[in-house]
């Protein structure tokens, strides 16, 4: 299946193509203020459509994640990184794709404050 995300404001807009099967929900310091739901996809089945300019990047922890924000809504609808194999993946925050009703993706909590 292909999704199309984007952001708040439409800048940043992407596609991604997978089966949704589930979502991440993480209690680390950042994805617990932000409250996203995560899904991780193959960063080969990711394409950014625009908005490469009105993107920023935000890394802590280990920064192995590039967390990416538009610079004129603030909404984080994917991050870029690794998992621990060194597989380049996607983590696509569900709630940014269009039509896509997330409260029906079975939701795994993830102890992120552990890392």
């Amino acid at each position: 299946m292909q999704y199309r995300g984007s952001c708040h404001c439409g800048k940043v807009a992407y596609q991604v193509e997978g089966e949704i099967q589930e979502a991440f929900s993480c209690n680390c310091s950042l994805c617990s203020r932000r409250g996203g739901l995560l899904w991780f996809a193959p960063r080969d089945h990711f394409k950014l459509l625009s908005g490469q300019d009105d993107l920023t990047s935000y890394t802590f922890n280990k920064h192995v994640i590039q967390h990416q924000f538009c610079k004129h809504c603030g909404v984080q609808s994917f991050a870029l990184g690794q998992d621990p194999r060194g597989n380049k993946m996607a983590a696509i925050n569900i709630r940014c794709l269009e039509g896509f009703e997330f409260d029906r993706v079975p939701v795994k909590h993830i102890d992120g404050r552990a890392f």
